[in-house]
This record gives C-alpha cells, structure tokens and sequence, in this order.
C-alpha cells in the first residue's frame, strides 16, 4: 500500500525514515521537505503530488507525519492508518513532541516494523503490541507465551488474550450522549440531532460472548407483533452507526443484537447518530430590549422539559453582551450569575436543577457609546448541562453474558448500565 513513512520535524529534518518498497528513494524525502514544508504558500491539502509520487501528510504539534506512495491506494485508509499509528505512539510515550521522539527512536523503529509489513499495515492495537514490545524493547518470552502472542496476533480475536481471571465477574455500559441544537428566539427548532457512543468496561473471566440489544426502530419493527406496538413506539431511529472491531456484524444485521467478545478493559464499543424525536432537556427563552444607544435589557428563563424525579447537573449558561460594554447589573433567581469581560459575555451557573422547573436571570447593560453605525449582532446563547438520561431516547433491552468454558452463568455476572446525557453545541439565538 504504503511505499514510505518519514517523520519530520518544524525545519524539515527527518527525525524517522522507514522505506518498505524499492520504488522510493531518497530523493522522495527531500521533494517533501521543498514542496510542503518549506513552500512559499500555505499547503492546504492534506495530499500533495510531486513527481508521480503521492504524499499524504498531518501535522501533529510541530511534527509532519507523511505517507510516501506511487500506487493509486485508498487515501481514507492511508489517512486512517496515520492516525493509528500517532494513537500507538501517544499510547506508549504520551506527548507527540520532537523531543519526544528523539528520546525513543528505537522504541519508534521497533513500532513501525511490527505495524507495516511492506507497506501493508498488520496490527495497530496498542494492547496487543504492548504484550510484546515495552518501553525497555523486545521481552526474552518463553516458547508458550511466544505462541499465546503469535495466535493473538495473527488469530480472529486480537483484542483479547486467553487465560483472564477475576474474582468477581463485572460487566459496565455506559451510553454518553451529546445534544446539539440550534433554535430561533421563537422556539424553533432549526437543527438537532445527538451524537452518542456506548462505553464498555469488561471484567470477565475467560473468552465470554456478550450480547445486548437496543430499541433501534429496524429491530423492532423486524419482530411484526401487535402486542408490542407500544414497545414500537418508543423505539429511536438510528441514522448511521460505527462498532469495535470486537462486534459480529453478520448477526446485528440478521438478528439486530449486538453481539461481541469484549476486549479486556475499558473501551468504545459503539458511535451512533440520531435526528428524529429528540427529547430536549432545556428550553432556554430569551428577550432583548434596547432602550436607546446606551442601555440595553436582558432577560433569560430557562426550563427544564424531564422528568421531575430527575436531577440535572453542572449547568451553565453564556449571554453574550456586546463589544461596548461598560458595566452589568444581575439580578438571577437561582445559582450564580458573573459578567466576565474578557470573554464578552454573561456567565450563569446552576449546580443542580431538577425536572419541570424554570429559572431566570434578567441584567441591564450599560453600552459605551461609539462613532460606528454597526449594528450589534447578537451572537447565539451558549448552554452547557448534564443530565441523567439519554436525550435519544436510546435504551438497552437486555444485556447478556454466555461463557461456556468456565463454570460461570449470565446470573453471576455484575451487569451495570448507566445514561449520561450531555450538551454539545447547544444554542439558542436571541
């Protein structure tokens, strides 16, 4: 795939140069440096052509990382395979810095030659890799444990060895969902949708196969029964999703479960997105009234639309105020409410809020006045908040462990599953 991979650094010096195909020489490394980094113009593309010799490149701190081929490969996989390798660097050494990189050069070497065979990338999971190359180098491993890591390298399951032991057997999701919206002063909804992703911590003994399902619309309305029409209802819809490479696609396709064996630890299991039916937590109701040229009168109520058993936390709400500021007069029923004007705006704070109540906050804005006619634009308010739900409406129906080696049943299994509801971009225009 890859003919190449160097590392340089801010001047252009080559820090790492790994060659994996004959057709790259020397003179590629120095077309790298006179082309992107030395250019006279702004290099924008990620790709550049020089010679019949393409360069995918990113930029890490003052650090460039770039690919060298003459092949017409898959870029995005190119790109994929870069990220992966500053994720394994990152995982092993921390900071990807020159100094850094200097400092574990041969580490680096030992990395790329265990990551790329012939330009062909073999095994980026840093789990697997630290079971065989450590900070030190090379582990001296006994003939058993070098046929547990060739198995594990080349065998189905990378992700996790054989022969894990606990105690107490513990299985933990978390589904963490982000809300992004944008809604006029009016109250309505220009954009939403929700950003989610399932967090798995795995303390299993043995090789267990996990399974869990999810109320996904395809899922339930698969199943056809008029009894479970209500079930139906509350059913989300999915727009695109993305698994860990430990899930079996074959049966979430034909089965709509989610079915794995997890790797050892905590873990991603799952990217999902959603647009439809969102259930927004807050509301938040703005009115500005300018009173002539130097005053200016704000008021924010915001309400919370959840359940009134449950407690959100952590909110925190941003009122820009204009460039012409002189002085902030706050008046706010709940929390704490500061005008910082270094940031331009009006910070409020609520610890916590609970379901079906309301706020407000109202501030009179003393303006300076100014020879500029422009008007002032009224950027969006800024909302921050966590709550303990998940705003999708996203829910696991069942979460199921089967290990039939080991002498242990889905009963004994610890099983938890925990919703965390969080702002993303959460604005509403005043």
């Amino acid at each position: 795939m890859i003919g190449g991979l160097f590392c340089y650094n801010h001047k252009g010096e080559v820090l790492i140069s790994r060659v994996y195909r004959d057709d790259i020489g020397r003179n590629a490394v120095d077309a790298f440096r006179v082309n992107v980094i030395h250019a006279r113009g702004q290099v924008r593309s990620p790709v550049t052509n020089i010679a019949r010799t393409s360069y995918f490149h990113i930029k890490r701190s003052n650090l460039w990382l770039a690919a060298v081929t003459k092949q017409n490969v898959n870029a995005t996989m190119v790109f994929e395979f870069l990220l992966k390798v500053v994720e394994v660097m990152q995982n092993y050494f921390g900071k990807i810095s020159e100094e850094n990189v200097k400092n574990n050069f041969v580490l680096i070497y030992e990395l790329l030659d265990e990551i790329v065979d012939f330009g062909y990338p073999q095994n980026t999971d840093t789990g697997v890799l630290k079971t065989f190359i450590t900070q030190q180098g090379v582990k001296s491993v006994t003939k058993e444990e070098q046929a547990a890591i060739t198995s594990q390298v080349t065998g189905q399951i990378g992700w996790r060895r054989e022969g894990i032991k606990y105690r107490r057997n513990e299985l933990f999701l978390d589904v963490m969902e982000y809300v992004n919206l944008l809604m006029s002063p009016q109250g309505q909804v220009l954009s939403a949708h929700v950003a989610g992703k399932i967090l798995m911590k795995s303390y299993l003994s043995g090789m267990p196969e996990c399974k869990f399902g999810i109320n996904d619309k395809i899922a339930m309305d698969s199943k056809g029964k008029p009894a479970e029409e209500s079930k139906a209802k509350s059913a989300i819809a999915i727009d695109d999703c993305q698994f860990h490479q430990c899930v079996k696609l074959s049966k979430f396709e034909s089965e709509h479960a989610i079915s794995f064996i997890p790797p050892d630890g905590e873990n991603e299991l799952m990217r999902y997105r959603t647009t439809k039916d969102i259930s927004l937590p807050f509301r938040v109701i703005p009115l500005v009234r300018e009173v002539g040229r130097a005053k200016l009168e704000v008021k924010v109520v915001v309400k919370s639309n959840f359940k009134p058993s449950l407690l959100a936390q952590k909110i925190e709400i941003r009122i820009p105020t204009p460039l012409n500021t002189s002085g902030v007069q706050l008046i706010c029923m709940k929390g704490k409410a500061k005008y910082k004007a270094s940031e331009n705006a009006i910070v409020w704070k609520i610890k916590r809020m609970g379901g079906m109540k309301e706020s407000q906050i109202s501030a009179e804005i003393e303006l300076l006045t100014t020879d500029t006619k422009k008007k002032w634009t009224r950027p969006p308010i800024s909302m921050n908040f966590e709550v303990p739900f998940a705003p999708s409406g996203f829910k696991v129906r069942y979460l199921k462990v089967f290990e039939p080696k080991l002498n242990y049943s889905d009963h004994d299994v610890i099983k938890w599953v925990r919703y965390i509801g969080r702002s993303g971009l959460y604005e509403t225009r005043c």
